[in-house]
């Protein structure tokens, strides 16, 4: 089966990024949606204290909701350019701290990506941010169910 794919950006791709990967995959598997998650990073260098593959904190939200992350765990990964190509949908959870790494590394997708305002540490805690970022990832889910599994965000299309 085909499926389409929507690449979720944050900066580190350790803690919202993978929440929303994760979330997503499994409400995707659930409901027929044929969709995939996939997650980066736009400046892993900023991410220097995070320790393991994924934020204890996204671990344990998802846990809460009964998803296991499984024994496949990976470390974080940085966005290229291919990822933009191959991507049906780009978002990045937070705009004002997203949209200029965006245009300053990868200036010809900035308008191709769909933004939120989900906060990082610095600004909510995980039990402000996270439920902000399952429900923004729930109306993701049934806007493309909606939509007949279609869509696309690529430059020029």
């Amino acid at each position: 089966m085909h499926h389409n794919t929507v690449l979720f950006l944050c900066s580190g791709n350790y803690y919202r990024s993978r929440f929303a990967e994760i979330l997503f995959n499994h409400i995707a598997a659930g409901n027929g949606l044929r969709w995939k998650a996939e997650s980066r990073g736009l400046a892993l260098e900023w991410g220097v204290n995070n320790v393991g593959p994924i934020s204890e904190l996204a671990v344990r939200a998802l846990q809460s909701l009964g998803i296991s992350i499984g024994q496949d765990s990976r470390f974080p990964l940085r966005v290229v350019e291919q990822d933009f190509e191959t991507a049906n949908l780009v978002i990045a959870v937070k705009e004002a701290e997203h949209r200029p790494l965006v245009q300053q590394r990868f200036s010809g997708w900035a308008q191709c990506v769909e933004y939120w305002s989900v906060h990082d540490l610095d600004c909510a805690s995980a039990e402000e941010a996270l439920p902000e970022l399952e429900r923004q990832v729930r109306a993701l889910a049934v806007r493309l169910l909606l939509q007949g599994n279609g869509g696309t965000n690529k430059r020029g299309q």
